[in-house]
Parts: C-alpha cells; sequence; structure tokens
C-alpha cells in the first residue's frame, strides 16, 4: 500500500465507559496494534468528561453524542447511536484523505454503522462478535429477536468474523450457519504488567472489604443470570460451613436489588459485600488480595475475569463451560466446577481455601501460562495478519 496500514474500530464502550469487557478489549487491542504499526481510529459513545478527541498511546480516539436525539426504548436508542456514529466516522474517513483500509466493528450494536460505512467507502468489515444473544438469553421475545437478526446480518456482512474461543467458533457457526472459512479464533488477552503494580503490603486495603481473619472469595461481573452469580449465592452456607469466609461481589446489574434480597433472607448479609463498579486500580488491588477468584458463569464465550485473576496470581474456581474450558485446565490453572451446581461450586471453593500449597501450584501454573498464550502483543500481531490477509484478498477482487 506504500504507508502503514490504517483501521477504524467502532464500539459502543470505550474508557472510561466500561459496560462489560468490549471496552478494555478494544482498548488494549488497539494500543497494541499502534505499537505493532497500525494505524487506528476508535469511533466510540461519548463519556462524561472525556474528551470528544483525543490521542491515548497513538491511538486516535473520537467519542460521538449519542444522546441527541429522544430515544424512547433502547432500540431506537441504538438506531439513533449508529446513525450518528456513522455520520461523524464517515466525515473523518474524509477528512484524513480516505486514509482507512478496513472498518472493525466490535459486537451487534455498532453493527448498522459499521455495514453503512463498508458500502459507502467499498472497504472491507471485519466483525468481532464477543457473544451472541442466542447464548446470553435466547431469542424468544421481540427485542432478543432483533438483536439476533442484527447479528446475523453484521456476520454476514463482514469479510472475517473474529471470535475469542474455540468454543465461540462453533457456537457461531451453529447460530448463523457461517462457512468455516469466515470465522477465525483469535482469543482475547490480559495486560499482566498491570498487576505488577502496588504495595507490597496490601493489609491496609485488603481490610476495607474483610476481617484479618476471612478469606475473601471474589466474584467480578455483570450481576445478570447468565454469569451464574445467583449460583454463586447459594453456595455462601455450604462454603461457610468449612471456611470462615467474606463474599465481595463486584458489579452491577439487573439481578442486583433480588440478589441483595436474597442474601438478607439467608441471613448472610454480614458476610456479602456488594461493591457495586470498581475503578481499574482498585478492581486490580482486590483481585490481587483475593484468596479466590469465582466466575460461575451459565455461558461465557471466554472468560476474561478468569484470565485477570491468572494473571493476579489468585487461584481459580470457574465453570466446566464455554471459552472457561479452554482457559482453566483442571487440577492445572484452576478448579473447574459443574455450572449451575451450588454444590459442586462450594466444592471447589473449599478445595481452594482449605488446600495452601495446592493454591500456590494453580496459581503459579496460571500465571505461565497467562504469559505465554494470553499476550496483548502477540494477539494484535495474529489480528494484523488478518487484516493483510483480508486486504490482499480485496485487491483482487471485483467489489474494489
Amino acid at each position: 500500500m506504500g504507508r502503514e496500514l490504517s483501521v477504524m474500530m467502532l464500539t459502543w464502550e470505550f474508557p472510561p465507559r466500561i459496560v462489560g469487557g468490549i471496552s478494555s478489549h478494544v482498548y488494549n487491542l488497539s494500543k497494541s496494534l499502534t505499537k505493532n504499526g497500525t494505524k487506528v481510529y476508535v469511533v466510540t459513545c461519548e463519556s462524561p468528561g472525556a474528551p470528544r478527541h483525543e490521542v491515548v498511546d497513538g491511538v486516535e480516539i473520537f467519542r460521538v453524542d449519542s444522546y441527541k436525539g429522544p430515544s424512547p426504548d433502547f432500540p431506537t436508542w441504538v438506531y439513533l447511536m449508529n446513525m450518528n456514529m456513522q455520520r461523524e466516522a464517515a466525515a473523518i474517513v474524509k477528512s484524513s484523505g480516505g486514509d482507512v483500509d478496513i472498518f472493525h466493528a466490535h459486537d451487534w450494536l455498532v453493527a448498522n454503522a459499521g455495514i453503512g460505512l463498508k458500502h459507502i467507502f467499498r472497504k472491507p468489515l471485519i466483525a468481532t462478535m464477543h457473544s451472541t444473544q442466542v447464548g446470553r438469553n435466547g431469542a424468544q421475545y421481540e427485542l432478543e429477536r432483533m438483536i439476533h437478526e442484527t447479528e446475523y446480518w453484521l456476520t454476514y456482512e463482514a469479510w472475517k468474523v473474529i471470535c475469542c474461543s474455540n468454543f465461540m467458533v462453533s457456537h457461531l457457526r451453529r447460530a448463523f450457519m457461517l462457512p468455516e472459512d469466515k470465522i477465525v479464533m483469535i482469543p482475547n488477552g490480559v495486560a499482566f504488567e498491570e498487576y505488577k503494580c502496588g504495595d507490597n503490603d496490601s493489609t491496609w486495603f485488603r481490610e476495607k472489604f474483610a476481617l484479618p481473619e476471612e478469606k475473601i472469595v471474589l466474584f467480578v461481573g455483570r450481576l445478570v443470570y447468565e454469569k451464574g452469580v445467583h449460583v454463586l449465592v447459594e453456595a455462601i452456607p455450604k462454603v461457610l460451613e468449612r471456611v470462615n469466609a467474606k463474599f465481595v461481589i463486584v458489579g452491577s446489574g439487573y439481578m442486583r436489588e433480588d440478589l441483595s434480597n436474597l442474601v438478607e433472607r439467608m441471613g448472610l448479609a454480614h458476610k456479602v459485600f456488594f461493591t457495586g463498579f470498581l475503578d481499574n486500580e482498585t478492581l486490580r488491588r482486590l483481585q490481587k488480595c483475593a484468596d479466590v477468584c469465582v466466575v460461575p458463569s451459565l455461558f461465557e464465550p471466554f472468560g476474561i475475569v478468569a484470565l485477570e485473576a491468572m494473571a493476579a496470581e489468585t487461584p481459580v474456581v470457574a465453570s466446566d463451560t464455554g471459552g472457561l474450558s479452554e482457559i482453566v485446565e483442571h487440577d492445572v490453572t484452576g478448579v473447574k466446577v459443574y455450572p449451575g451446581d451450588p454444590d459442586s461450586l462450594a466444592w471447589g471453593i473449599t478445595h481452594v481455601l482449605l488446600n495452601e500449597d495446592y493454591a500456590k501450584r494453580l496459581k503459579s501454573k496460571a500465571y505461565e501460562k497467562v504469559r505465554e498464550r494470553y499476550c496483548w502483543d502477540e494477539i494484535s500481531r495474529r489480528t494484523k495478519a488478518i487484516y493483510e490477509a483480508v486486504l490482499e484478498e480485496y485487491s483482487e477482487c471485483f467489489w474494489t
């Protein structure tokens, strides 16, 4: 091409706007791609206090106002957000002299904008599918069917579809009947170097969440059904029969009130701490000082929380499902338990907490695996190779 490869990423969340795992994924991938010689534009939704335009670690970020028009419901908001995103992204491409080789859409929420830009500029579209509606909740109701159909449309229009686990490869083939050569598996990653910071003495920090004699059992994630947090709550009495522990639940979601009420009825309010959302630095410190990190998901495309715990050198107990099954090797890098089974989950947690040498061996092997397989530099190299292969095909096709 005679110049560096240039990509425009579209995402509805990007720091400081954090809703789920897409935010950190796009942030780390875009930053690492830039280091590896790729020009990256990120177009995302605005966030209070964040500038409309800035350059961070070489990544050029544009934040779109997605609340200008009245939105009576979520689908209308998504539609209007995509209109604004497409319009502003098109203006950015034109002002750069057409300096964008590929559009890269992250999940269904930016599908309309990505597909529109593909056809306006006749440039390839890549889609990363972080999850699917069928996997999360099914597609029984009108909103769910709309999301499923949008996901199908995005995967149909994309030149290549990237997903983060072999489980998701199989899932997408079944859900959208995609040809085998259209899907690429590139795992998610973790910035393990970020867990090297902090004080050596974490006692003062730990005491914010638990008493000195209590073990910390940590859950991090959205408080929604598919994350299995209700299974953890049901397992608490069984764990407390054998271990003095504090259950720290980080995150927010529609199940928060119901879970809190359940904990009250069980008489366990003094043993459960709902923290709500935590900033990255506080979360990393908490992950490092926890005695075990629990990932009880019922559906999990990848399992970034498990990877983060491994990077923090904290033992992991995870459901044997989805992408988690590929990350966690039972009795080697963590403990696998049966999904949706409180007894199995309680067994896994107590097995780690009551066996100190076993826990040390798990976290040592897990950290070693993270460094070898889930480094963002390697992930960005593989992603860039996909971009280059697509551009090679694109240069030889009639659509150009």
